[in-house]
């Protein structure tokens, strides 16, 4: 029986662990709720590969990590979520039908933790390959990009199990920056004398402004989320705004970096403070072009066709392993569509082919 035989007979089994996670909501924020989610992906993970993993605790907050041999194939995916505790309860479409599955994470990412499971399984678990599963991706790794780039500097190549592109592979992603921008001025009684005052909200104005000139074509600074003053009839005192910078080379990470830094403030008695810098750096397409070639062939011997490569905007945990010259390929997870939007879905036809492709992959790796 082929591989792809093999996952397809299983099709029904990866849908049912896919929602079981699912069900587990596991917003990154919440550090309860990661622990629940981890749990069960031990015991899912363990029966499918065959060992248990190393339970890792940084901070007070949970990975699991089945440790691959040095020069091994390291499997990376993330387990938190961008939706909160209520969400699935109040999900717009049914979990299940004839040819998708859609829950909170379905797509971003717990199908392509499922995948990279069976994936080993179906290949017989080699030691040579394990996979790291961390719970604070989508709010930028702050706990375990030193895990991640301390496992991943060990293998001899990085599969990011994110979701796909519109099925696409993603070669290259943009390097993210995050700000925080905070304006201190003064507080006035706005109805008796405005002028004593010092208006943040105003002075906040004026460095968006400047802020989001900064960016340019590919280039993305991106004033966000914003807040000011305390009653409606004082003149603000304080005021802040988070930034989001997208970036296609170190360089110009670098140059929006001293550009943020350099910020000053346009009114007397305004003081101008910066927080925050460079968060993921980019991943470029170079560093994917072997892996690529590689999974090209899997796929056509597999008789899954083309599969298309893209680079996008948004960012992983693999801009990290990246960095570290170890070759990085993203994308390789579910197939389907609505990231971090209500419906969100994955396509259960793809489930069984994307496992397929990943164990093959890790099969090609591991022979050299």
């Amino acid at each position: 029986m082929s591989l792809l035989d093999d996952l397809t007979g299983h099709t029904e089994d990866l849908v049912a662990d896919v929602l079981a996670l699912c069900r587990v909501e596991s917003p990154s924020a919440d550090v309860a709720a990661q622990e629940s989610v981890t749990e069960l992906a031990g015991e899912l993970g363990s029966a499918l590969v065959g060992r248990r993993p190393e339970r890792i605790v940084e901070q007070g907050r949970p990975a699991l990590l089945w440790a691959p041999e040095p020069g091994g194939v390291l499997l990376l995916g993330h387990l938190d979520t961008v939706w909160p505790h209520g969400t699935l309860a109040r999900w717009p479409q049914p979990l299940r039908t004839a040819d998708t599955i859609s829950a909170p994470g379905v797509f971003d990412m717990k199908s392509g933790v499922v995948q990279g499971w069976y994936a080993m399984r179906a290949i017989g678990s080699p030691a040579g390959c394990g996979m790291l599963l961390t719970t604070d991706e989508e709010i930028g790794s702050p706990v375990f990009r030193p895990v991640i780039e301390r496992v991943a500097a060990g293998a001899g190549a990085v599969l990011v199990l994110e979701a796909s592109a519109d099925g696409a592979l993603k070669i290259g992603r943009k390097g993210t920056s995050l700000y925080q921008v905070r304006v201190t001025g003064r507080a006035a009684h706005a109805g008796l004398e405005p002028a004593k005052g010092v208006n943040a909200l105003l002075e906040l104005a004026d460095q968006v402004r400047d802020i989001a000139a900064l960016g340019s074509g590919e280039l993305t600074v991106t004033p966000t989320l914003a807040h000011a003053g305390t009653t409606t009839n004082t003149v603000p005192a304080e005021a802040l705004v988070h930034v989001d910078v997208r970036v296609t080379s170190v360089a110009q990470q670098e140059a929006v970096d001293v550009s943020m830094r350099g910020l000053s403030a346009y009114r007397p008695g305004a003081t101008v403070e910066v927080f925050g810098g460079p968060n993921r750096p980019p991943m470029e397409p170079a560093q994917s072009a072997d892996l690529l070639r590689a999974v090209l062939e899997a796929a056509a011997k597999l008789g899954l066709g083309t599969i298309p490569a893209v680079s996008v905007g948004g960012a992983s945990d693999g801009n990290f392993t990246a960095a570290l010259g170890i070759p990085t390929l993203d994308g390789l997870g579910a197939v389907g569509g609505h990231a971090h939007a209500e419906g969100e879905f994955a396509e259960v036809r793809e489930l069984p082919r994307r496992a397929a492709l990943v164990g093959a992959l890790i099969e090609s790796l591991l022979t050299g």
